[in-house]
């Protein structure tokens, strides 16, 4: 990163003030190019600073992002990405962290770390791209890829039923959680500008075409003439509607479960109304739930956004509160003191 902004100054940016001089090296036509140039150009939008800006990834194909940001970054250890994440949020409240990460990374290896990160509300942004398989170490199932999955690693078909990530984030009380995809650059810029903008850990899952190795995963979905009937908008504080003309609803039934239904054979008054604030997160959950995989009506935006106290400053307030009673540590005489010492 070069030409650092004067302390105080107002920096204006443009996406090649946020673009690196390295080459990008992801195969050709793969999902990770659009998300890259939505992150880069949603950038000089929020005003932030190259300097303050922080990219850390852990291992895989997405892993390569922080290479493409010209900012400060870190390609990690595998899975290890939330918890370097963690350190550098709680003690450098000034930064934007985001955290890079693929659904091998993540939600493997690096699955303690992603759920401990997400409940303790750090402040960063996670965006983890869901391809449905292991590309970088050429098509291994991952642990997002459907039952009887065909890859190198499971010829006969994996016997794993996946992950949902996002049910996984909402069960780990993430304050922020969203979904979007790689063929609709608002959208995303639209999510990862929500995620960036919450105080805590935001999570958001990005549907990804892999094209060399599981081509198509979202296609039935995602596909340009398939977006219309497939994807569920969620719009807080509207009725959730889909459709190319809004004929396709989702009700809350009486026993608690929702469903998808045709608005002309419901009271219009029976539709759900999506509440991202909701503090119990056990509706975001069903609606994360409401599709079996990417081949029914999906729901996409903002499932969960609400407050709650962010780790790192309430870490400060507990060491300036002890600091102002106590009087500060010395390290000095903690190290001499011997090979034990009392807490009281």
């Amino acid at each position: 990163m070069t030409d650092l902004a004067e302390p105080g100054a107002i920096t204006q940016t443009t996406r090649k003030d946020w673009t690196s001089d390295q080459e990008v090296r992801w195969c050709p036509g793969c999902g990770d190019y659009s998300i890259l140039a939505a992150v880069q150009m949603l950038l000089p939008e929020l005003g932030v600073r190259r300097e303050n800006t922080v990219f850390l990834s852990g291992i895989g194909c997405a892993a390569r992002f922080p290479y493409y940001m010209n900012t400060y970054g870190l390609h990690s250890i595998h899975g290890r990405a939330p918890a370097i994440a963690t350190g550098l949020a709680a003690t450098r409240p000034d930064l934007d962290v985001w955290v890079v990460t693929g659904d091998g990374d993540s939600l493997s290896i690096g699955g303690n770390h992603l759920i401990h990160a997400l409940r303790r509300n750090i402040n960063i942004t996670i965006l983890l791209f869901n391809n449905q398989i292991y590309g970088l170490t050429k098509g291994q199932y991952s642990p997002t890829s459907e039952v009887a999955k065909v890859t190198k690693s499971t010829p006969f078909g994996s016997l794993e039923r996946p992950f949902n990530p996002l049910s996984l984030a909402l069960g780990a009380e993430a304050t922020f959680v969203a979904r979007t995809h790689d063929m609709d650059r608002k959208h995303m810029m639209e999510t990862f500008r929500r995620a960036h903008d919450h105080r805590g850990a935001s999570f958001v899952e990005i549907y990804q075409n892999c094209n060399v190795f599981n081509d198509g995963a979202f296609a039935q979905i995602t596909g340009k003439d398939n977006r219309g009937e497939m994807l569920i908008p969620l719009v807080h504080g509207e009725p959730i509607r889909y459709g190319p003309e809004g004929e396709h609803g989702v009700v809350l039934r009486a026993d608690g479960s929702i469903s998808l239904v045709e608005v002309a054979d419901v009271d219009e008054s029976d539709l759900l109304v999506h509440d991202e604030h909701r503090d119990n997160p056990g509706l975001a959950f069903q609606l994360s739930r409401l599709s079996r995989g990417p081949f029914e009506p999906t729901p996409i935006g903002v499932f969960r956004d609400v407050e709650r106290a962010e780790y790192g400053a309430e870490m400060a307030r507990q060491i300036e509160e002890t600091t102002a009673r106590k009087g500060p540590g010395d390290l000095r005489d903690l190290l001499r003191s011997g090979s034990s010492w009392t807490v009281s």
